[in-house]
């Protein structure tokens, strides 16, 4: 069982930046942000591997979001800059289930409960 803590979200203007955090319970495999904005599917936003720090993120975010962990807290964060109103969604914190590591939502053993972010133009 991984509990997951978001924390962060709020509302900005285009252009300004972001941190999300999130504290979890034990280190699974990888960490991740996922997205959902009104009216879409959930999606992957950036991902990171526990044992090596390997990221990956979803092209609408590459060179703009950053992730990263403390592994002594326990704690994954999402650096946000350049955002845009494209951007807004809750995102979610994801702990992955062993030994599996991607965006694919079937990748997820648990999931935070989310935290709002709305950027205006």
């Amino acid at each position: 069982q991984v509990h997951l803590v978001e924390s962060g979200g709020g509302s900005v203007q285009a252009g300004q930046s972001l941190r999300l955090s999130c504290a979890y319970t034990s280190s699974p495999t990888c960490m991740g942000w996922f997205r959902q904005a009104p009216g879409k599917e959930r999606e992957g936003v950036a991902i990171i591997v526990a044992a090596t720090g390997d990221t990956n993120y979803a092209d609408s975010v590459k060179g703009r979001f950053t992730i990263s962990q403390d592994n002594n807290k326990n704690i994954v964060s999402l650096e946000m800059s350049n955002l845009t109103p494209d951007d807004t969604a809750m995102y979610y914190c994801a702990a992955s289930k062993p030994a599996l590591c991607g965006f694919n939502e079937r990748f997820v053993g648990f999931w935070g409960q989310g935290t709002q972010v709305t950027v205006s133009s």
